[in-house]
């Protein structure tokens, strides 16, 4: 199935409130270094930290993760 890489929209999350790694690192319970990992793609969370992570910040687990890379949102047209 090739390549098992997740997206992930954490970085923008955590920017968008004002959350340092660490701060989202020790509300989930890991290492900081590991938020840095699973936003560089580096690392892929375990179903369990997904689910976490989409509770934490309060949006539907595919909104933070994706099989897909998310579009750019600027590219995103609008309705008239």
């Amino acid at each position: 199935m090739g390549s098992e890489i997740t997206y992930n929209r954490i970085a923008m999350l955590r920017a968008e409130r004002g959350i340092s790694r660490r701060q989202l690192a020790d509300a989930l319970g890991v290492h900081y270094q590991t938020v840095g990992y699973l936003e560089r793609g580096e690392f892929s969370p375990s179903l369990h930290l997904a689910l976490r992570i989409s509770t934490y910040f309060e949006v539907p687990v595919e909104v933070v993760f994706a099989l897909e890379p998310f579009p750019r949102l600027g590219a995103q047209t609008r309705p008239a």
